[in-house]
This record gives C-alpha cells, sequence and structure tokens, in this order.
C-alpha cells in the first residue's frame, strides 16, 4: 500500500506525470492505482487557497482521502501542491502509522514556464495570477536529507519520469519503523479510555472550583490522590485543558494497569507542568 505524494508549484505538471506514473504501474504490475486530488474531493482552488481556514480544512480532506485509500493492494497517488514542509511531514507520520513505504516526487518546473501553461488552461481551471504568485512565494521545496522528503525524485520540465526507480523505492523497500509517536498501544483495561477521561475530568473540575476561595501558595487535596496540587498562581481553564489532552495523549501510549492510579498520576503531572 505505498504511497507517492507530487509537489510543486501550480501548473508544474504534476498531473501530467501523475498519468505517466499510473500507467506505468497498472501495465507492469497487477496492483490498482487510485489517484487523490483537489479535483476528487471537490476542492474549488482559486477560493480555497485564498482563505486560510479554507486550505487548512482542505489539506484535511485531502489527506482523510489519501488514508481511505491506502490497502494492502493499492497504489495511492497524492497529486496535489503539497507545498508545505509541516504537511508532508504529516503524511510522513501517516505512512509511518500504517507501516507502509512512500516517496516524494517534486516538479521543478521554473514559475513563468508554470505561469504560461497556466493562462493556455481552460478560463474555469485556472489560477488567479494573485493565487499563482502567492503560492510560488510560500512554496517550500523538498529536501532529500528530510526523512519524510525521501526518497526524491526531482523532475525537471524536459526530464522523463524514472517510473522503474520510483516503483523500486515503493515496492521494494521497508516501510519506516513506527514510533511512539505513531505507534498505537495496547490499552490495559476495556474501560481505560473512559476511566481516563473521567477522572482527568473531576480533577480539572475540582482545581477550578477550588481557585475560587484559594490563594496562590495554598496546596489544593484532589479527591482520589494522595499527593495535592501545589497552587503557585491561578490556572486558567484553557491552560488546564491543554494539560489535560497532552496527560491524556501520553497516558494511552503508556498505559496503567491499576486506574485508581490515575488521579494521583495526574496531579503528580500537574505539578510538574503548572509553574
Amino acid at each position: 500500500m505505498p504511497l507517492v505524494v507530487l509537489c510543486g508549484i501550480p501548473c508544474s505538471g504534476k498531473s501530467r506525470r501523475v498519468e505517466e506514473l499510473r500507467k506505468h504501474v497498472e501495465s507492469t504490475t497487477d496492483r490498482p492505482v487510485h489517484v487523490v486530488s483537489d479535483e476528487s474531493v471537490g476542492i474549488d482552488k482559486n477560493a480555497v487557497y485564498a482563505d486560510s481556514r479554507q486550505e487548512k480544512d482542505a489539506r484535511a480532506k485531502l489527506k482523510s482521502a489519501t488514508e481511505k485509500k491506502l490497502t494492502k493492494e493499492t497504489v495511492v497517488i497524492l497529486d496535489s501542491l503539497n507545498y508545505i514542509k509541516g504537511y508532508r511531514y504529516e503524511l510522513f507520520c501517516l505512512i509511518k502509522l500504517l507501516q507502509t513505504p512512500h516517496c516524494v516526487i517534486h516538479c521543478d518546473t521554473n514559475p513563468p514556464v508554470a505561469s504560461q501553461w497556466n493562462q493556455e488552461r481552460e478560463p474555469s481551471e485556472q489560477y488567479t495570477q494573485e493565487i499563482f504568485d502567492g503560492l510560488v512565494m510560500r512554496f517550500e521545496p523538498p529536501e532529500s536529507r528530510n526523512r519524510w522528503d525521501s526518497p526524491l525524485f526531482t523532475i525537471q520540465t524536459g526530464d522523463e519520469l524514472p517510473c522503474q526507480d520510483i516503483c523500486d523505492a515503493i515496492f521494494h523497500r521497508k516501510a519506516p519503523p513506527p514510533n511512539l509517536s505513531t505507534q498505537t498501544q495496547p490499552l490495559s483495561s476495556t474501560n481505560f479510555l473512559h476511566e481516563l477521561d473521567k477522572i482527568t475530568q473531576e480533577v480539572v473540575n475540582t482545581l477550578l472550583d477550588a481557585q475560587k476561595t484559594a490563594v496562590p501558595g495554598d496546596y489544593i487535596h484532589i479527591p482520589g490522590a494522595a499527593d495535592k496540587i501545589y497552587l503557585s498562581h491561578v490556572v486558567s481553564a484553557p491552560e488546564l485543558r491543554r494539560h489535560r489532552r497532552q496527560f491524556i495523549t501520553y497516558t494511552k501510549m503508556h498505559p496503567v494497569d491499576d486506574t485508581s492510579k490515575l488521579a494521583n498520576i495526574f496531579v503528580q503531572y500537574l505539578n510538574n507542568s503548572i509553574k
């Protein structure tokens, strides 16, 4: 279930390269190929790329569609700008979680050439010049020394696409090993997540109520915990929610056998986190 990530400035020839690779894979292997693109998920590029919030939602939609299509047999090609380094890292974390190989193809086309290709498109398919120039300016080129951009195939305008080398990279290379940030850990009991959510919320509620009458320097008793919370300052609800989310994320990966210890462990965590 390999993933091929295309990236490049607008109108740099990505879709043409995708079609070349798709034909090669389907003609030389028995693997089906699925292409995820802006068009396939209904993205209006001029509207989306003009609004940062819409663009963020669009990237999430592309990532979700990609994840759904990744199976043991299907080759998935993500045909989009993928111009943000952090987003390519998110895709790398996804393939680590699914334990599948991937590669990045960078269509390295000069902006004047890409701009000309954009103007030759049907009016309904063109990027506006303002959107085009903005995306070119924000483009973060992939670098092979970054593990999330490797293996990297950089293709110039007149280059022939190295289809066989790309196939070797995605079919004959081991998937990157999962790490703690991507690997799912077994839960210690069937109701562990429920208890974790319930107990941490009770601790937060108790602390928020106690702060209404407490002053900095007080020790707050938490039911079910042997330790007390040292109140160095008044802690806001958003800050406590953030600490709670971080604690839950960590504890999911390092579950405890006895849920009765969770309240005290969370209290210890808060004492170390609230400074």
